[in-house]
């Protein structure tokens, strides 16, 4: 089947967004004079040049060009009360008020109360602080290779676990996903970095059978986010949990996604996994700076005085920051207290989200699905890929099927449509986004107009 060629219309997009949003250009015409491609943050780089936002509140945020566009992307799915939710914004500006909340370089009590929190919820025995899901995955790597006395690391192909050494391996999809995704990667890390299938038993179970005794550890995303915002199946995180303890592997779930935005704690518990360490982020800073490893004590004692400090993780001058865990704290508190008011109702906005996008486009004849639809181990995903499968109706439950150009129109997904939608004043990112607690049905409703409006531009370039 030849490919639709989206080249004229993506320049008439442009054309079309650059008179819509004049303020956001010239913005950006300055940006890159100074900043490597106009900012700091690749993803949030939209091309031919993002929203420059000048305020965020709930669902909506507001551009330079003061038009109000319903977001989904959400603070990188950190965001699960909304943009500057009042719970925690209120609390800051008292503190800083009273003379707190900068860097002080001091311990304090939030320190102790939010590391409580995360114990209790997560059933760890000890945290520590940093400051980003980058810093605290290469932690939890390091700890693992100390403790296990072994090289070799598993991770799955399309898991993301930030810009550090170990994470750098089979990201992004080039005719598969087994290169080097970054220069300056030593040849002997690359070397030591070792792939399998994302919800793929048969690849996990060869792997451990080649390699098993030279794992030091298997880092997983139980919902794996670039890779396809889709849940791992009950029976692989459960193989993952049993192939672990069989070959003397630290098993690493990197929560930093989807800790908090599926209950108030960690998401392996829906799955009855506890692993060995549990890497946070996100969610347990309040919209603030704050990241974790969590987990045994025999594990990350070995950064403490009793092991000589045996590990190097010191987590860095900005760690434990007293406001990122003001907010932490007080954002994880509300959402322990209001579990039972805040997930049931983000499940049912998850669920209308799906249903609504896919009705839209249904409707202008396109066949949209969500990544991950039909895997039953969450009762409902408010993390959503959206994508466009070559064969009507075909599930898309691994990385290679989301990303593999033959089964998914992957340009018309992440390309065409977030600047299609930008235009409708709805932005997206990898498909879609993340639903939250404050999104609202009148939002899904918007949403899905914005959806049958950009399907109607793009019919006459697939048809």
């Amino acid at each position: 089947m030849e490919r639709p060629d989206y080249r004229g219309l993506m320049a008439e997009l442009a054309t079309e967004y650059r008179r819509h949003a004049p303020a956001s250009a010239a913005l950006n015409e300055s940006a890159v004079k100074y900043l490597v491609d106009g900012g700091s943050h690749s993803l949030r780089l939209l091309q031919p040049f993002p929203p420059r936002v000048v305020s965020a509140r709930g669902a909506w945020v507001v551009d330079e060009d003061g038009h109000r566009i319903l977001d989904f992307w959400q603070g990188h799915f950190a965001n699960i009360l909304g943009h500057n939710p009042e719970i925690v914004s209120d609390v800051l500006a008292r503190a800083f008020g009273q003379g707190f909340g900068l860097q002080g370089g001091f311990t304090d009590r939030l320190e102790v109360e939010a590391a409580r929190i995360i114990c209790e919820r997560t059933g760890s025995e000890r945290v520590r602080f940093t400051t980003s899901g980058s810093l605290a995955t290469m932690y939890g790597v390091m700890l693992a290779r100390a403790f296990t006395a072994r090289e070799l690391v598993l991770k799955v192909r399309g898991g993301w676990h930030g810009a550090q050494p170990w994470g750098l391996k089979g990201v992004s999809y080039h005719d598969g996903f087994d290169r080097i995704e970054s220069a300056g990667i030593p040849a002997a890390v690359a070397e030591g970095i070792v792939l399998a299938g994302f919800n793929d038993l048969d690849s996990l179970h060869d792997v451990f059978r080649a390699q098993g005794s030279k794992l030091a550890c298997f880092i997983l995303e139980p919902v794996i986010g670039a890779g396809g915002m889709m849940p791992a199946a009950r029976e692989y995180l459960r193989a993952a949990r049993e192939l672990t303890q069989e070959h003397g592997v630290v098993l690493i779930l990197d929560e930093v996604i989807s800790a908090f935005r599926f209950r108030a704690g960690d998401v392996g518990a829906l799955y009855q996994v506890r692993p060995d360490l549990v890497v946070l982020g996100k969610a347990i800073g309040g919209g603030m700076p704050v990241a974790a490893v969590a987990g045994r004590s025999d594990i990350l004692d070995l950064v403490g005085r009793a092991r000589e400090h045996a590990v190097k993780f010191s987590g860095g001058t900005f760690s434990a920051h007293p406001a990122s865990l003001l907010a932490g704290k007080t954002f994880m508190s509300y959402l322990v207290e209001h579990e039972d008011e805040v997930y049931p109702e983000m499940a049912e906005v998850a669920r209308e989200t799906r249903r609504s996008v896919t009705e839209a486009f249904a409707e202008e004849g396109m066949d949209a699905r969500f990544a991950g639809d039909g895997n039953d181990a969450l009762e409902s995903n408010s993390l959503h890929m959206l994508r466009f499968p070559r064969e009507r109706g075909r599930r898309l439950d691994t990385p290679e099927e989301v990303y593999d150009p033959a089964i998914c129109d992957v340009v018309l997904s992440d390309h065409v449509l977030p600047l299609a939608l930008l235009l409708e004043d709805v932005y997206t990112v990898h498909g879609l986004g993340s639903t939250t607690a404050v999104h609202t049905r009148a939002d899904i409703a918007f949403l899905a107009e914005a959806c049958r409006r950009a399907a109607r531009r793009v019919k006459p370039y697939v048809q």
